[in-house]
């Protein structure tokens, strides 16, 4: 199973990149799986530097947890109508199955094959020697089984309900009770004896099968061919003859046609009620058009492998991939605070540093591993960190960042100054998303002192558009609140240029008249000189929201 590399909710360049080069890094050293992933699509700016890096964005999962067709068995091994118990067996053997679908010429389920019930082929009207003595087979079906040869064959692929009659017996007594019988109906099994062979064969049965590698004489042969019995060869004795032959019997009798499927978009949680309220053998997992895409056996539903997930830029649940919670968290890499609901275990390598970027982390993890990224990938690093830190503008930037930049910046096949303006300029959030998706371009959600609440943050080269759309987006904040059930959401939107901001609430409650900043308007506050959320406006909601204030 992959590990998945994964950035936070409404992914940032800097979680996309992130994820991208950690990916690449594992893939080179300890974790040759490891696939990037994100939970949400990239934004413009993020799109434009992976676009000049010649980049593929990571794979969107919106939900780690395992569908059915996650779990399913893909290498699959099946049965048909028409085959003998024989082939199918093998065919389970090779592969350790104890049961398997069973499929039409459409790959459509017809219906599920267990070795419990195959073996009542052997078994079956133990009562009646009559019955417990038919096969249901074709002479294709008994020779491919015996592996020996024909001397003379009539309709191969017909159908036959037939009894086996062993001539074990004296040749009188043998013929006697063969008499009772149709010819048609009858397969003789015996040695090397004429005195069997002759009878059988003026009696016209439907093949005289002959044990131990002995052949007929060729005046017996011309006697069969005028007679239309067939006769077949087999190389082993009589008794693993009537065996083998009982093993060329057709399993359609023995399918059960009232089985249960899954659907492969079915949810652990109903593949579980599916299989837990069954006793089938195995459970075909199937497509929307019906047809079989694998199969699972109840302990692949109801004890499945859980996903591995190594978190960047990020290290609380509560900003994971959906379905983190019921994965193993294997690594942590990032550069915001301790936040709650992660555990693990077993220890995990858990780097938590105060830099400005998670990019910086990882780009020092190339280093430290001996290994030179790639351009593409020394650019997808930068990138990281010029959204982060501003160009190194933000006051989250450390010294780490500028010597890790400075390095990148000898291995990127662009000009980095001319680069960070051409992404500063690319993809506003207030010119091409409605409200709604610029509040949840990067939006994180925060717990403190029992509050809840969400932060979204956008970068802008000036207010202009801010102040046109400022009553559509208060809206939209005040809806998002209430559908995330949150006690407030903020907007955030800095101004690269001026490095400055203005912070926008769904609603104020009285403990705001302590933020010591202007306030413009309902909700609305000019922050100068904040560009961080992380190092500036986080805490400073957090001492607005303390218990004495709430």
């Amino acid at each position: 199973m992959s590990v998945f590399v994964f950035g936070h909710r409404n992914p940032d360049t800097d979680a996309i990149c992130s994820a991208i080069a950690y990916a690449d890094l594992l893939q080179q050293t300890t974790r040759p799986d490891a696939v990037a992933a994100c939970c949400g699509p990239p934004n413009k700016r993020t799109e434009y530097a992976l676009e000049r890096a010649g980049l593929a964005p990571p794979r969107i999962i919106m939900d780690v947890r395992p569908s059915a067709e996650d779990l399913c068995r893909r290498d699959v091994v099946t049965a048909s109508f028409g085959e003998s118990f024989h082939e199918v067996y093998q065919r389970m053997q090779a592969a350790d199955l104890r049961a398997l679908p069973v499929i039409d010429d459409d790959r459509q389920v017809v219906g599920v094959l267990s070795v419990l019930e195959v073996m009542k082929l052997f078994f079956h009207n133990d009562h009646d020697p009559v019955k417990s003595r038919t096969i249901s087979t074709c002479l294709g079906k008994i020779h491919d089984v015996l592996g020996g040869g024909f001397q003379h064959l009539v309709d191969p692929a017909r159908k036959d309900e037939l009894m086996v009659m062993v001539g074990a017996m004296s040749a009188e007594g043998f013929t006697d009770r063969m008499r009772k019988f149709p010819a048609e109906l009858l397969v003789v099994v015996c040695g090397d004896r004429p005195s069997i062979h002759l009878p059988a064969i003026e009696h016209g049965v439907r093949v005289l099968v002959v044990t131990g590698g002995f052949t007929l004489s060729p005046g017996l042969i011309e006697l069969a061919k005028i007679r239309g019995v067939s006769v077949i060869m087999s190389p082993f004795d009589t008794i693993n003859t009537v065996l083998r032959i009982r093993s060329a019997q057709f399993i359609d009798p023995v399918v059960n046609r009232d089985f249960v499927t899954i659907d492969g978009k079915a949810s652990l949680a109903e593949a579980r009620g599916i299989v837990e309220r069954s006793s089938q053998p195995v459970f075909p997992v199937i497509e929307d058009d019906g047809r079989l895409l694998g199969y699972s056996f109840k302990t692949d539903i109801i004890n499945p492998p859980k996903p591995r997930l190594v978190l960047v830029d990020h290290n609380e649940l509560a900003q994971a991939v959906s379905g983190a919670e019921d994965a193993e968290i294997v690594e942590v890499l990032d550069h915001h605070r301790l936040g709650g609901g992660l555990k693990s275990t077993q220890p995990i390598r858990f780097i938590n540093e105060p830099v400005g970027s998670t990019c910086t982390l990882v780009a020092r993890q190339f280093r430290a591993a001996g290994i030179t990224p790639r351009p593409e990938i020394a650019l997808c690093m930068a990138s990281g960190i010029i959204s982060d830190t501003l160009f190194l503008r933000s006051p989250t930037t450390t010294d780490t960042d500028r010597q890790v930049l400075a390095w990148l910046r000898e291995l990127c096949l662009v000009d980095l100054d001319q680069y960070a303006q051409e992404f500063f300029e690319i993809g506003s959030a207030l010119r091409s998303k409605p409200p709604v998706g610029v509040i949840s371009e990067d939006c994180k959600e925060f717990t403190e002192h029992g509050v809840r609440f969400s932060i979204s943050q956008i970068e802008e080269t000036g207010f202009d558009l801010f102040w046109e759309r400022k009553d559509d987006l208060r809206s939209a904040l005040e809806e998002f609140a209430e559908r995330h059930r949150l006690d407030f959401s903020a907007l955030l939107v800095t101004d690269v240029v001026s490095q400055s901001s203005l912070l926008l609430l769904s609603h104020e409650s009285e403990a705001w008249e302590d933020i010591n900043y202007p306030r413009l308007d309902r909700g609305l506050y000019e922050l100068r000189n904040v560009v961080s959320r992380k190092k500036q406006l986080l805490p400073l909601l957090s001492q607005i929201i303390t218990p004495a204030h709430a």
